[in-house]
């Protein structure tokens, strides 16, 4: 029972860490033995035996297990993306590595250097390989509902109704809602809510005043606070109610209508503050990122100028009209710029110009060769002179025309906020989305990634991004 309550647990994410760094250690001990003493490679005659080989694959088992604990490798996987572990992975090993080989280095200096690299190469490998396939093991047996984590939704209808509806879509979560508490009183036009949304009346469980009841009689691991209201005093005393009785709070934040995009957390001698920074990036940073721009659009389109040619020449022998497709965005700083895209729809008449509108799912103005180029991102290829020249970068939020930037400005003060960094060809959101039509909610959506993206910043993002964008482009990811 003990053991399938841990495994129904965040906590069992540790366990599967934990069982493939040994895997990683073992084999990754193997690898280095076979290559330093019966490769030919390093000029030693003493060879190990199996004992020494099962002496040394433990002793080293131990040393790593304190250098990835020290260094928080066993974490919660849903504070790390794999990007972020697979860093930390590499500068781990790298530390780990390199205190092993100085420790032995009397041993035989002339072949320090190689060892070093070596032995860095093989555990680097090893951890991460077996740490992806314990991560992509845990997000299987996730969603055939092997390990769930069961959790309570606390807030008001709408928010707490969306957050089911998203728990519910990304079963990789591993999150089993077992009951939805409302801070407002059950009616009739909730009543209604529930059934639009196709959630069982059933998992209502009451209202707030019977909290810390129902926490009691329900087997559960964690509340999740998701409210528009900020009633500080009730959440404390709600979430003080569940750290008694062991459980974890998370609290969805609803800072967005205030300080988004340029607020990170910090703590001056104890006291909690969120600092509003202007400076999103280091100069540095800035710098290389604008230095790769410029280096990756050249190569983008000078090598593939012949495929981009032969592009633009099926678009004008489908149908009649330019290859190109020119239209106004909103870039950094809510300045206009002209966007350029290969043209996937048929050319559009003067009037109809004049009254843009996002493309609908299947929209019929969609060529053939069209939907192939949207599907595999290829109308996007031109946007590299916008990189280029300074309109854009390769990763960024999605620039959007001016008249709609002006409606949803209305409708989310915030709306603008986004606009601190040039726009990009791909982005957080460009890697995440899900086929769309237009709503405020795909707004909201769409601008908390966003904003994501903005208060999260860097060379390591970026790079996360761009391999993300790689997969959506080889498996088709476009909205056609």
């Amino acid at each position: 029972m003990k053991i399938k309550k841990l495994m129904n647990s965040r906590n069992s994410q540790i366990i599967f860490q934990f069982i493939a760094d040994t895997l990683a250690i073992w084999v990754g001990f193997a690898i280095q033995i076979y290559f330093r003493f019966f490769s030919g490679l390093i000029a030693i005659t003493a060879k190990p035996d199996l004992t020494d080989y099962i002496t040394g694959s433990i002793m080293m088992s131990l040393y790593w297990y304190v250098i990835f604990f020290i260094t928080g490798m066993y974490r919660n996987w849903h504070l790390r993306s794999p990007f972020d572990e697979l860093f930390a992975i590499v500068r781990t090993s790298f530390i780990g590595s390199l205190i092993i080989l100085l420790l032995i280095m009397a041993d035989n200096t002339a072949s320090f250097r190689m060892m070093f690299l070596l032995y860095f190469a093989v555990m680097s490998f090893c951890f991460s390989f077996f740490r992806f396939l314990a991560r992509r093991l845990q997000v299987f047996l996730r969603k055939k509902r092997f390990i769930t984590i069961p959790v309570i939704l606390l807030g008001d209808a709408d928010t707490s109704l969306e957050f089911y509806q998203k728990a519910k879509e990304s079963v990789s979560w591993g999150i089993d809602v077992k009951g939805i508490v409302l801070i407002e009183e059950l009616d009739e036009e909730i009543k209604n809510e529930f059934s639009k949304h196709n959630i069982p009346e059933t998992l209502y469980l009451g209202n707030v005043s019977d909290f810390e009841k129902i926490i009691s009689e329900t087997q559960i691991e964690e509340v999740v606070f998701s409210t528009k209201e900020t009633n500080s005093e009730q959440l404390i005393e709600l979430a003080t109610s569940c750290v008694k009785k062991k459980i974890r709070v998370n609290i969805e934040p609803n800072l967005y209508d205030h300080f988004t995009g340029q607020s990170r957390a910090q703590s001056i001698y104890g006291i909690p503050l969120i600092e509003i920074t202007t400076q999103l990036m280091k100069p540095w940073e800035k710098i290389v990122k604008r230095l790769f721009d410029i280096t990756f659009s050249l190569l983008v389109i000078v090598l593939g100028a012949p495929i981009w040619i032969i592009v633009a020449i099926i678009i004008k022998l489908e149908s009649p009209g330019n290859a190109l497709y020119t239209q106004p965005r909103v870039g950094k700083n809510n300045e206009i710029f002209t966007i350029y895209k290969f043209r996937s729809m048929a050319q559009l008449k003067t009037k109809d110009k004049e009254t843009q509108q996002w493309t609908a799912i299947g929209d019929p103005r969609v060529t053939r060769f069209g939907k192939f180029i949207r599907k595999t991102h290829i109308d996007e290829v031109p946007q590299f002179y916008n990189v280029l020249i300074g309109d854009m970068s390769v990763v960024g939020p999605r620039p959007e025309q001016p008249k709609f930037v002006d409606e949803f400005a209305k409708a989310l003060p915030y709306y603008n906020r986004r606009h601190l960094v040039r726009p990009g060809i791909t982005g957080w959101w460009q890697v995440k989305y899900k086929p769309h039509t237009l709503s405020i909610e795909e707004i909201k959506n769409r601008t908390k990634d966003d904003f994501y993206y903005i208060e999260n910043i860097s060379l390591r993002l970026d790079f996360e991004i761009l391999v993300r964008t790689v997969w959506c482009v080889l498996s088709g990811h476009g909205q056609t």
